[in-house]
This record gives C-alpha cells, sequence and structure tokens, in this order.
C-alpha cells in the first residue's frame, strides 16, 4: 500500500515533459540539470525529480527504472503512466477502484483522509491536483498490468447426493445382505387321529405363512 506526496505547484507542463523525456535519450540519472537541458529551468520543474520517483519511473538514485523504459514506447507510454498511477495511490484506488473518474475536490477528500491530518490543506491541495493531471495524461482504455492476488478459478461441481449406509449387524461382512432364519419346533402331541395332526398343520400355514 502507498500513498504518493509529492506534488506540482502548477501542471500545466506536464505534458511538455513528459513529450520531451519521450524524444529525449534515457538520461543515466534524471536530475534537475537533466531537466534543464530539455528546457526546464523553472525552480517549481524540480519538483518533477520527485514526482517521478514517487512513480516508480527512476529509483531512489534517479536511475531510470524498467517503467523508464516502457514508458518510452510511445505505444505504451501513457499505459505505462496509468500503472505507474495505480502502484503509487495504490491506498487511494483500495478506497475506490475509479479513483482516477473522481472529482478534484473528492480526491482532496480521500487524501484528507488518508494522510490523517499530517499534511496542511494547501499541500493536499496540490498533491489532488498534480494527481488529477496525471489521471489526464495516462490511458485507462485498457487494464493495467497490474494483476490481483491469485484467486483459485471456480468450477462449478455437481453436489453428490449424500448417501445413506445400512449398519451392518454384527457377525455380517460388508456387502453380504444380511438375512433371517427362523426354526420352529413344534411337539405333536401322541394320538392317533389324524385330524388332529390336520388341524395344527392347518393353523401353523394360517398364522405363519
Amino acid at each position: 500500500m502507498a500513498l504518493a506526496t509529492s506534488y506540482l505547484v502548477a501542471t500545466n507542463k506536464l505534458d511538455d515533459i513528459f513529450n520531451a523525456l519521450l524524444s529525449a535519450k534515457a538520461p543515466s540519472s534524471l536530475t534537475t540539470g537533466f531537466l534543464k537541458t530539455l528546457g526546464f529551468t523553472s525552480s517549481n520543474d524540480a519538483l518533477y525529480v520527485r514526482l517521478f520517483k514517487d512513480l516508480g519511473l527512476i529509483d531512489s538514485s534517479n536511475v531510470p527504472t524498467e517503467k523508464y523504459f516502457r514508458f518510452l514506447d510511445q505505444a505504451e507510454s501513457k499505459k505505462v503512466i496509468a500503472e505507474c498511477i495505480e502502484e503509487a495511490y495504490s491506498d487511494l484506488f483500495a478506497l475506490n477502484k475509479k479513483a482516477n473518474k473522481l472529482s478534484e475536490a473528492d480526491v482532496k477528500g480521500k487524501f484528507k483522509t488518508l494522510t490523517q491530518g499530517t499534511k496542511e490543506d494547501n499541500i493536499i491541495n496540490l498533491m489532488a491536483k498534480t494527481f488529477k493531471a496525471l489521471c489526464d495524461y495516462a490511458d485507462w482504455t485498457s487494464k493495467s498490468s497490474i494483476k490481483p492476488p491469485d484467486t483459485p478459478e471456480t468450477k462449478t461441481t455437481k453436489t453428490p447426493e449424500p448417501s445413506v449406509e445400512v449398519p451392518l449387524i454384527a457377525g455380517h461382512k460388508k456387502g453380504i445382505n444380511p438375512s433371517l432364519h427362523y426354526n420352529i419346533e413344534i411337539h405333536l402331541p401322541e394320538t392317533r387321529d389324524t385330524a388332529v395332526y390336520d388341524a395344527i398343520f392347518k393353523s401353523l400355514k394360517e398364522h405363519l405363512f
């Protein structure tokens, strides 16, 4: 997370300086002296060096970074600046994904919140003006190369139907259907009258089968 706090006193030269950088050979060190060779000699022009550091175009030693060399490709320069803005002002974009479309007044309000009163009101105004000028220069028509954290791909899967497992009866193995067997013992009375036996078996048939 980050919030660039650099600012320009006047933003009317922003396009001219960017265009001058695109037309010039990349310097070994981008300093106020280099800007003077391009015709930008005002004391306020020196503020661009710090701004370029916040944008990641040059490192802490003023040496051009990989982003600076990508910026020199005029077909990609404004897209690279959009990427730099999103990184340099990531705290602001965390509050509003379309921060580049906010009004200057809204940007100023967000900056007050993010800086928590550590910046004077006039500085907040200049920071907001600088941010808006950068956004106006940048190309937002295509997505930035900043990638969100990897998230697992969402797949539609069929939820399996719950299965009901019938508890096994002790003594039976899985896969074998349990069955019950009944042993019925009948004690027949001693008699020579077959009608008695017929009555017993008839009763068994009616009540047990």
